[in-house]
């Protein structure tokens, strides 16, 4: 009887540990809505443009053409820091599909975490040509303009 406590309890601590990893690893995603915005709330311009890469990185080009090298999401927060650094704009950033990647979950979620992180609104250019901001909904989320009014 010793044998198959043991066992069963050793399965359930195994049950709770691989569900706490699968958590951990895919809770970021869960926490970030692309919320449709008002037309009169895209900006006309915007001063970082993003192409979703494989492997969850980004094709960033400083000069905003498609020669972009890809970055992660480390490389990401460091070409922005040396943008506002060196006191160039980074108050909105554009996330669109490029010709051999789609947008992915990741690819929302890191980029929100760095909008909020660095304090700068994500968008997100849709299939459909709607813009989309990215807005962090989990813990220490601020609410998007529009809750504020």
């Amino acid at each position: 009887m010793r044998n198959t406590r043991s066992a069963n309890l050793f399965r359930a601590a195994m049950l709770a540990a691989a569900a706490a990893f699968l958590a951990a690893c895919h809770g970021g995603a869960k926490n970030v809505s692309p919320d449709k915005v008002r037309p009169e709330n895209v900006p006309a311009n915007f001063d970082v443009t993003l192409e979703a890469a494989k492997d969850n990185q980004f094709d960033y080009d400083p000069d905003g053409g498609s020669n972009g090298a890809p970055l992660t999401v480390e490389d990401l927060r460091g070409a922005l820091r040396y943008r506002l650094e060196e006191h160039l704009p980074v108050q909105t950033v554009l996330l669109k599909r490029s010709d051999k990647q789609r947008i992915t979950k990741e690819h929302i979620a890191y980029l929100a975490r760095v909008a909020q992180e660095m304090k700068f609104k994500a968008f997100m250019l849709e299939k459909d040509g709607g813009v989309s901001e990215l807005i962090p909904t989990g813990r220490g989320a601020e609410p998007a303009d529009e809750d504020k009014k």
